[in-house]
């Protein structure tokens, strides 16, 4: 092996002496100060000066299940079972940056979701509305995605973890392309869905009652033993293991090499973060920071769910069947894997500042969708049209500083980001129409009147969902599709009076008139919401 003093590169200096990193036998809490870190920046390429007609850098973070159980947004998501949420670098970016208060997504599921901010195009236009089949079956190969689009004007690209969605991820080309490590045994790469044969959390989920639970059980042997193809049963593990060697601390470590190795160059580069994607699996630590003594379950009206249309919630009987302390404990599970994911949001913000590239580059922190937390009569996972699923943290932290410590709470959606950070870049637009809206106006006068109406949508127990949320109201249509018989059913909820979406307005002849007025401006669509000029 070669000294240090003789490597070839930036490039091999940083590798090894991550290597060096990852072989020195750290405690979990000295892991907080990384004793590589003083080699970091003598071992990196040349800083670029980038001046005020130059192309900034992009940082694109983006986590996977998220809702808004973060620090700085619990004033507005006032919810009991966010109150127990430690995101202290989100806040810290949130306070340098700008925090979108309301920001949607174009469908509550992992695929749909991110192939619609990736292409700038909505699902309906896509044609992706479940995870199977691949990104590009209706768009095409031609389509120049945003990163692409970034390359094809001289950015270097890289994204680790996960982007685009997991088996798809190679229908978006970057210069580097790399998946999180995996910790099961028999994966070189992280796919979600493997239990670990430990638990150090107080209460043990369900899934230990399935046969091999002793030696780790892969996604596959979960789901056989529920009978269903996806949708894993609620299930956590508090570990051993070193947050550094967790599949998303790989990715945050991979992702703080390729900033120091492309620092002379404007670059693209994405974090994926997994967690909080189901299973909750991570160093006891995190888990320790959320006893189940400090967790509280929504309630629900015993009457909150008789006006709900079937295909608008799905209630599983395994989740159901578990006790409330196991439910409180899968909230505090969730709450783990969120802060641990902020510990590596941390890692990066750290990175940007010992690399001297906060001033040059443009931070974007957002998650694929929301999760349900027990909500709505027990109700657990995404999907739906509820707001804990179509609602996401959206935080955007400029070069400059600018705004910094502002809040945002005009209606923006995820199909906004490409144009946003085109905008942002100085890029020509791309040949293909865009379906957002640069949100950039907004960074500028956070309180500008923006659009009068978001929407999102899902296909779910055989109907298909369309959503429009303004200011007051949120309001679905749930048309069944053709292999499905019956009628329309809607849902209406007050967002001012009833929050929480407890009580649908459909049924009583009531509120005809505003639902009338609503279902109109969902049939005109996204165009005619912008904001006017």
């Amino acid at each position: 092996m070669k000294s240090l003093s003789t490597v070839d590169s930036p490039s091999s200096s940083i590798t090894l002496l991550l290597l060096i990193a990852v072989a020195l036998p750290l405690s979990v809490a000295a892991q907080s100060v990384d004793r590589t870190d003083g080699y970091l920046l003598p071992a990196a390429a040349p800083n670029r000066v980038v001046g005020p007609g130059d192309h900034p850098n992009v940082l694109l973070i983006v986590v996977d299940d998220l809702n808004v159980a973060l620090g700085s947004y619990l004033e507005s998501a006032r919810r009991p079972q966010y109150a127990s949420a430690k995101t202290p670098n989100l806040d810290r970016l949130a306070a340098e940056g700008i925090r979108f208060e309301r920001a949607y997504v174009q469908n509550p599921l992992c695929h749909p979701s991110r192939t619609s901010f990736l292409s700038g195009l909505r699902p309906a236009s896509t044609g992706i509305h479940d995870n199977s089949a691949g990104p590009r079956a209706q768009i095409g190969d031609a389509l120049r995605m945003l990163p692409e689009h970034f390359h094809d004007h001289g950015y270097f690209t890289a994204r680790v973890g996960k982007i685009a969605h997991n088996t798809h991820e190679h229908a978006v080309s970057w210069d580097v392309s790399k998946f999180a490590l995996s910790r099961e045994p028999a994966a070189r790469f992280h796919f979600p869905g493997y239990l670990p044969p430990i638990d150090l959390s107080r209460v043990r989920d369900d899934t230990w009652k399935m046969a091999g639970a002793d030696r780790g059980l892969s996604r596959n042997e979960i789901l056989a033993a529920v009978g269903r193809r996806g949708g894993l049963p609620l299930s956590w593990r508090a570990t051993t293991e070193s947050p550094r060697m967790t599949p998303d601390g790989t990715t945050a470590t991979r992702i703080v090499q390729l900033l120091a190795e492309n620092r002379d160059k404007p670059f693209f580069i994405a974090a994926g973060f997994h967690k909080p994607h189901q299973p909750w699996v991570g160093p006891a630590a995190f888990f320790e920071q959320h006893p189940t003594e400090q967790i509280e379950l929504p309630t629900s009206p015993a009457d909150g769910l008789e006006n709900i249309p079937a295909p608008a919630s799905q209630v599983r009987t395994d989740d159901l069947e578990l006790t409330e302390i196991q439910k409180k404990q899968a909230v505090a599970a969730y709450h783990a894997m969120v802060t641990m994911t902020d510990s590596y949001v941390g890692q990066l913000l750290d990175a940007l500042e010992l690399l001297e590239l906060t001033s040059s580059t443009i931070v974007v922190f957002t998650s694929d969708h929301g999760f349900q937390l027990n909500e709505h009569g027990g109700l657990w996972r995404k999907s739906v049209q509820f707001e804990e699923s179509t609602r996401v943290p959206l935080i955007v932290r400029l070069p400059d500083g600018r705004s910094a410590g502002r809040v945002v709470r005009g209606l923006v959606e995820l199909v906004d980001l490409y144009p946003t950070l085109v905008e942002l870049a100085t890029l020509p637009a791309p040949r293909h129409e865009l379906e957002g809206l640069s949100f950039g106006p907004l960074l500028e006068n956070p309180d500008l009147a923006w659009k009068s109406a978001v929407f999102s949508e899902s296909r779910r127990e055989g109907f298909h969902g369309r959503t429009l949320r303004e200011e007051r109201y949120r309001y679905t249509e749930w048309t069944p599709l053709p292999e499905t018989e019956g009628d329309t059913v809607r849902e209406l909820y007050d967002l001012l009076e009833d929050p929480y979406e407890r009580r649908n307005l459909v049924p009583g002849g009531s509120h005809d008139e505003v639902i009338a007025d609503l279902s109109r401006r969902l049939a005109a669509g996204w165009r005619m919401a912008l904001p006017r000029a």
